[in-house]
Order: structure tokens, then sequence, then C-alpha cells
């Protein structure tokens, strides 16, 4: 059975959780750099989930004839 993709949520608090693990500075090296991976993959994968809901923001506007214009958000 595939395993079920963490939410931003549960990746942000994964990574969090292994950037203070990894400055308490208390581990072995080989456990230091699994640990430096796997918050490199939660890293790729927050990025990722903000990359795609910056695409979907959008703003709806009423055009003539009452239904919605999508627009891209714009950045400021």
């Amino acid at each position: 059975m595939a395993k079920k993709r963490d939410s931003f949520e549960a990746d942000l608090k994964k990574l969090e959780e292994i950037v203070e693990t990894l400055e308490s500075g208390d581990l072995p090296l080989e456990e230091s750099m699994a640990r430096f991976e796997e918050g490199v993959k939660c890293a790729a994968r927050c990025r990722k989930t903000l990359e795609s809901a910056e695409l979907k923001v959008e703003k709806l506007l009423r055009d003539r004839d009452g239904g919605h214009v999508v627009e891209p958000f714009e950045e400021d």
C-alpha cells in the first residue's frame, strides 16, 4: 500500500524538529547526515506545496455578463 503523503503542516513541523535536533550537535555524524537528508526532502515538499498554492491563488472579478474572470494573483 502506498504511504500517505504528509500535509504541509506536518512536513514543516518535521523540518523544524530536524533543524532543532541538528543544531543541538548531539548526534553522531552518520545520524546527522541522515537527518539532514530527511530535512532536505521535507523542505523540497514544502517548497513544492507553496509553489502550487501560489499558482492556485487567483482573483475573481465580475465581468459584464455576471460571470467570473479569473486572473492570476499579482505579487507585490
